[in-house]
């Protein structure tokens, strides 16, 4: 649609009142689904045209039965072409997947052509009507399927869902990546225990070895001494 979110009225199975005669005649006339834009998006029981600044629905869709079929086709064609004027009037048949459309032009329905894809364009919503999956849809300009509020409303909720597992995903690997840092200074940590544990080893290796040449040394001095001794008393160390 061209006009924004709160400037249309869209119905369905709602009475239109387009002429106090018909009201006198209960002449009741309800289209399946209509919108008119340029009008304010409120709550209503009924239609009322001559209480809507006289305006008529834009568009109207009028889906098919055995029992409706043959009025859709003539009687309500000629009401919303002549008395209503509505632009565009399409009706789609949810049994045999037949959908027509027409364009008011110079006072007369003139039907739609359709797309490569069997897609038939309204100027007044702006969109494509088209079937998918057997259903009646609409389509964008460029041929995506628009939503449904159902459709939306999941569409959402699983955006919503992938954001928080995004963000989850991301705290998870900045905790594994804040412990593989604390892993990585831990191995170092150790590293560095390691490496003083061998300089350690080495040190008390060097220093039993200097105990040994110590305690050498002092049992060399030891015994000159009591060689000097023996010497001194007349003694040859050697014969003892």
């Amino acid at each position: 649609m061209t006009c924004s979110q709160n400037d249309y009225y869209a119905s369905g199975n709602l009475t239109i009142y387009y002429n106090e005669e018909q009201l006198k005649k209960r002449d009741f006339c309800g289209p399946d689904f209509f919108v008119v834009l340029d009008t304010e998006k409120r709550p209503r029981k009924s239609w009322v045209v001559w209480g809507e600044q006289g305006k008529y629905p834009n568009v109207i869709v009028e889906i098919l039965s055995d029992s409706t079929a043959n009025i859709d086709r003539t009687k309500k064609k000629i009401l919303y072409q002549n008395t209503f004027r509505t632009p565009n009037y399409f009706w789609f048949d949810p049994n045999t997947l037949e959908l027509q459309g027409f364009r008011l032009i110079a006072g007369q329905y003139q039907a739609i052509s359709a797309n490569e894809q069997g897609y038939l364009w309204s100027e007044e919503l702006g969109l494509y009507l088209g079937i998918f999956d057997s259903k009646l849809r609409y389509f964008t300009v460029d041929g995506q399927l628009v939503p449904t509020p159902q459709e939306a409303e999941l569409q959402q909720r699983q955006a919503k869902e992938q954001i928080l597992l995004e963000k989850e995903q991301i705290l998870l690997e900045r905790e594994q990546e804040r412990q593989a840092k604390e892993q990585a200074l831990l191995e170092k940590e150790q590293e560095r225990q390691a490496k003083e544990q061998i300089l350690s080893e080495k040190e008390q290796e060097r220093q039993a070895k200097e105990q040994a040449l110590l305690e050498k040394e002092q049992e060399r001095q030891a015994k000159e001494r009591l060689s000097a001794k023996l010497r001194e008393l007349g003694i040859n160390p050697q014969t003892i």
